[in-house]
């Protein structure tokens, strides 16, 4: 049997409603991860060589906009990469 619907009840659980939007936000979001072993074996640097760029790369996988943080084919799990960034394989063949 469920309990009557009171006033009192009914704002406690909105109020428990609305405390809950945060949780939800906060537990669908992924923190960030990188690859340190990886962007040390290719000599990875957030800045570019002159025109080389990750942005540029065959292997670079863009994020949600141009400026936004991506992947490397050839460093998996890391979804950190910069666009202006570069390392050793560098490609745009």
């Amino acid at each position: 049997m469920t309990a009557p619907l009171t006033r009192r009840r009914m704002l406690t659980l909105s109020g428990a409603a609305v405390l809950s939007v945060p949780l939800v936000f906060f537990a669908r979001s992924a923190p960030a991860s990188t690859n340190a072993a990886q962007r040390a074996a290719l000599k990875y640097q957030p800045t570019p060589n002159g025109i080389s760029q990750c942005a540029n790369c065959l292997e670079f996988l863009p994020g949600a906009s141009d400026s936004a943080p991506g992947g490397c084919k050839l460093m998996p799990g890391d979804d950190e990469i910069s666009p202006s960034g570069y390392c050793t394989a560098w490609n745009t063949m």
